[in-house]
């Protein structure tokens, strides 16, 4: 039962998406809004605690009760270290936010906080005690700064250059957005800050396997460890979106080919740090591209699906995947990505339309595979699709619709 509340507890935890950190960064650029952030100091010492929590008191401040009797304190706030300090860190913003600073929670993303009036747009952004602040008209960004230190203890960031890891620095042409920082540490944490660039960060044969007769890697826990810190450079880095997947397959039993592949991709990096987005002004039309790699996995001839999203010149949202279950030919292959592409674009359009940004245009997805543009805009039944009816029906309705 502990086990079960404390993943309940952990479930609770609030933080941006990736792909809302860089639709509002995006935005930001197109529209010329600036960007400031602010860090709340001793953040979830504010936090009020809903539920009976009780503390052993601290050495050298102990009362006892009568007859010497043993006594606990109650908490009335959050403390660092306790599970529900989070959330309850969170709560107290967000009612603070809500009820006092007339903002609501988006419906995408509950992290990220709209507040509208009169054709302007105020845009909150929290993760834990870091926030960030853009909208329309500066005046207003200056107001909500001003409300959160008479709320909170906090120190004014002045305009964003550092957020979630992310170097964001402004340029004449837009934004930049690049991990070096947290690249460096990673190279640092296994010896290869001087090591040798190479050109690719996976080579395409031979294919990874889960067994090709090499030994184990003796250390699980640094494969485990090194695979987790690649998946975040991928916020700011899809190129690395289909081998960072590809390696995160064999964190059970991983072996020395699969971490010589890991350094592979470990020099790609050491050559390309500086390597990040670029976002510039643009139009606000939505472009996807989505593909799939059929039966590509040797193991269990599963696919692989992966998709980008543009917003104008900008991409906001990326996947790759492996798919969970064999498709039977390309075409299904192709067709399963197609869906796992709609259903983020919609989610996209979901967030624009909170914020203001309405889609003038119906988004366009681009898709190689014919037979599957074919399935989506033909009402026809196909029975070799017949077991794909979900994701069949899912892109069609919307292609029917007009929304894409």
């Amino acid at each position: 039962m502990q086990d079960l509340t404390f993943m309940i507890l952990l479930a609770q935890l609030f933080e941006p998406l990736p792909s809302t950190i860089r639709t509002i960064l995006a935005l930001a650029v197109m529209q010329k809004w600036a960007l400031r952030q602010v860090d709340i100091n001793n953040a979830f010492l504010n936090g009020e605690l809903s539920e009976e929590i009780y503390m052993e008191q601290p050495p050298g401040f102990e009362v006892s009760g009568a007859g010497g009797q043993q006594l606990v304190c109650k908490l009335n706030k959050a403390l660092y270290g306790l599970r529900q300090a989070p959330r309850a860190w969170f709560h107290t913003l967000k009612k603070y936010l809500v009820t006092q600073l007339d903002f609501h929670a988006s419906k995408a993303d509950s992290s990220l906080f709209i507040r509208q009036s009169t054709g302007n747009y105020l845009l909150l952004m929290v993760y834990v005690d870091d926030i960030v602040i853009t909208g329309s008209r500066m005046q207003d960004v200056d107001a909500v700064v001003r409300c959160l230190h008479n709320k909170f203890a906090l120190k004014d960031m002045g305009d964003l250059s550092f957020f979630l890891g992310i170097d964001v620095q402004r340029t004449a042409h837009g934004m930049h957005l690049s991990q070096k920082k947290y690249v460096m540490e990673l190279l640092q944490k296994v010896g290869m800050t001087g090591a040798t660039p190479t050109p690719t960060a996976m080579v395409s044969t031979p294919k990874l396997v889960i067994s090709d007769g090499s030994s184990l890697f003796p250390d699980v826990h640094l494969y485990r460890s090194i695979v987790g810190m690649l998946q975040y450079v991928c916020i700011a880095r899809p190129d690395l979106s289909f081998c960072v997947n590809k390696l995160s397959q064999y964190m059970s039993s991983p072996s020395d080919t699969h971490w010589k592949a890991i350094k592979r991709v470990l020099r790609y990096l050491a050559g390309t740090i500086d390597y990040g987005l670029c976002f510039t002004a643009s139009s606000l039309d939505l472009v996807c591209y989505a593909d799939a790699d059929w039966a590509s996995s040797v193991d269990d001839r599963r696919s692989t699906s992966g998709y980008v999203v543009y917003l104008g010149a900008n991409p906001v949202a990326w996947c790759s995947k492996k798919q969970s279950m064999v498709s039977r030919s390309s075409a299904e292959a192709e067709y399963r990505s197609l869906a796992n592409c709609v259903s983020e674009l919609l989610w996209i359009q979901q967030l624009l339309n909170e914020v203001g940004i309405p889609q003038s245009k119906i988004p366009i997805i681009w898709c190689d595979n014919s037979s599957a543009v074919a399935v989506a805009e033909n009402p026809t039944h196909h029975a070799k699709m017949k077991h794909v009816e979900i994701d069949h029906h899912f892109v069609r309705e919307k292609a029917v619709a007009g929304l894409l």
